[in-house]
């Protein structure tokens, strides 16, 4: 019996960068999968949490949290979380338009715009987040708490302040030439 095609059949369902495609548009990243164990007359019984950071790479992200008591299940939880929790980014010429800070619990996130070639510079919680809006040049600091959900609802919040010079016009009523 040939291993193969269970191979290519997982293959198929994965996206250029590792993570799992749904529906040809989103791509999930997972982030951190936590086990928790409760201790039962039995011995111990282990639960999972999964955290998820799912985009579109074209200014689309959100991030989902799920618990089951596998992981597969806990991830499919997680990523239908993110689902309903998409933001809108606006990203000019592969960065973000202006310094935004985050923040989430004792998190800080601190987001820069960097010039092209730059990459994203962050750890792999605020990373996966900049990947998924398809932000590919910034730099970014995390003050606080390392805590991978805190650090990627900071920077989901530092990214749904962003606003685009077009955007602060509107809101102002006025031309900022």
């Amino acid at each position: 019996m040939s291993t193969s095609g269970s191979r290519d059949r997982d293959s198929r369902n994965r996206d250029s960068r590792g993570g799992e495609s749904r529906g040809g548009e989103f791509a999930e990243k997972v982030v951190k999968v936590r086990r928790c164990a409760t201790v039962v007359k039995g011995g111990r019984r282990f639960s999972f949490a999964g955290l998820v950071v799912i985009g579109n790479g074209r200014g689309k992200v959100g991030c989902g949290y799920g618990k089951a008591n596998e992981v597969p299940p806990a991830v499919e939880k997680a990523i239908k979380d993110g689902m309903k929790n998409l933001v809108e980014v606006p990203v000019e010429s592969g960065s973000i338009p202006h310094r935004v800070e985050g923040f989430s619990g004792t998190a800080k996130v601190i987001m820069l715009p960097a010039s092209p070639g730059t990459g994203i510079i962050a750890g792999a919680a605020v990373r996966a987040v900049c990947e998924s809006a398809g932000i590919r040049d910034v730099l970014t600091k995390a003050h606080g708490s390392t805590n991978p959900v805190n650090l990627v609802k900071a920077a989901i919040d530092a990214l749904k302040q962003l606003r685009t010079r077009a955007d602060v016009e509107r809101l102002r009523g006025i031309s900022l030439s």
